[in-house]
């Protein structure tokens, strides 16, 4: 059975960084295209940033400049790096993976920002 999971949030403050962590275990043989979203209090979810299985990324022009995100193949990882964090960035922060040719979603991490 396949499991995505976040990791990496918490509060913190106006200008900070935080990095978040999404972990894909069980039987994987095709970890492809993977994206992080995010859904702010009586907001719709967003597109954050994609990552392609080649390294290929792709940014939300709200957080270009500010947001990096990478991964590891062989850990089966992806990482959202957030710098120069703004309190309209805080939302709850979820991972989905195109892996073994479905469509996984984490259960999110919280990201607070704020003084």
């Amino acid at each position: 059975q396949v499991q995505l999971e976040e990791s990496g949030g918490g509060l913190v403050q106006p200008g900070g960084s935080l990095r978040l962590s999404c972990a894909a275990s069980g039987s994987i043989f095709s970890l492809n295209s993977v994206d992080w979203h995010r859904q702010a209090p009586g907001k719709q979810r967003e597109l954050v940033a994609t990552i392609t299985r080649g390294g290929r990324t792709n940014y939300a022009d709200s957080v270009k400049g500010r947001f990096t995100i990478s991964r590891d193949n062989a850990q089966n990882t992806v990482y959202l790096q957030m710098s120069s964090l703004k309190p309209e960035d805080t939302a709850v922060y979820y991972c989905n993976a195109l892996i073994n040719y479905r469509d996984y979603w984490g259960q999110g991490t919280q990201v607070t920002v704020s003084s």
